[in-house]
């Protein structure tokens, strides 16, 4: 298949570089039907020129920039660097796990109120802990829904994946009115200009930003976590970046790209679920 071509049994799309928005289309005839509820549920078109196409195929659905020479990004926890990562990547051990607070005995209930691709939720349900997440971006979230739902057919993950549970919505109105039992963490990954230099990513935030732009109310983001959480809230970050504006964080956790910025609120105990 073509970079800038969609290919629908015998029929190939050429790709317009001056065209803008989003469109749905199927990778084979077959998956014609679930491609138009995907169409109907996002009120996206299903023909016509666009820069972008959300593609529904055998592996799922996927996100592609129809003109560019990279390729397509999905949710993928059963292959590839995310299941390497769950594998190999050092448990507890881990800078996230301890930002969260993981240790023996405490696998806190977490909040990740900018899920995006749910790779960190992903590790932190790898290690124990029962998560919620919230992406607003319904493109996005849609990616992850099919990610989860996948990942819950397959034997070997499918005990992780039920750890997650999704909500579309704007995370800042939905933290104002939780209806729940409040998280103990709550964990933010505003969207910024990542120094990650890693392909992945370079790719993820150039297909991603015009949909989802920078998370310019990040301030009233951290403001409504600070307010839910039990126990604290843990802020990701470019390391030389500096911090969200308002509350400043107790301390912080470094790594070579990334900082976790943690505001604490109360400690963690040993009751949590272990």
């Amino acid at each position: 298949m073509s970079q800038c071509g969609v290919d629908q049994g015998a029929q190939i799309r050429e790709c317009n570089a001056e065209a803008d928005g989003v469109r749905v289309d199927s990778l084979a005839p077959e998956f014609h039907s679930e491609a138009k509820r995907w169409a109907t549920r996002l009120q996206l078109p299903m023909d016509g020129d666009a820069g972008y196409a959300l593609q529904i195929g055998a592996g799922g659905l996927q996100f592609v920039e129809l003109c560019a020479s990279t390729g397509p990004v999905r949710v993928d926890f059963v292959t590839g660097a995310v299941a390497h990562r769950r594998k190999f990547g050092g448990g507890g051990g881990q800078m996230i796990a301890k930002a969260v607070g993981v240790q023996p005995g405490v696998r806190p209930t977490i909040l990740d109120a900018t899920a995006g691709l749910g790779r960190d939720a992903f590790v932190l349900a790898t290690l124990g802990c029962t998560l919620t997440l919230i992406e607003r971006q319904p493109i996005i979230a849609a990616l992850l829904e099919d990610g989860l739902r996948r990942a819950m057919a397959d034997t070997e993950v499918a005990e992780v994946a039920a750890k997650m549970t999704l909500r579309l919505g704007n995370a800042i109105e939905l933290m104002r009115a939780w209806p729940d039992e409040r998280p103990q963490v709550i964990y933010l990954d505003p969207m910024f200009p990542h120094r990650d230099k890693s392909a992945l990513v370079k790719k993820e935030m150039r297909l991603f930003r015009p949909l989802a732009g920078n998370d310019e109310d990040a301030p009233a983001l951290l403001e409504a976590a600070l307010a839910l959480a039990v126990n604290r809230v843990v802020v990701k970050r470019p390391r030389k970046a500096p911090a969200i504006a308002g509350a400043k964080p107790g301390y912080s956790l470094e790594g070579k790209s990334s900082r976790f910025d943690i505001y604490p609120k109360k400690a963690l105990l040993g009751h949590a679920n272990a």
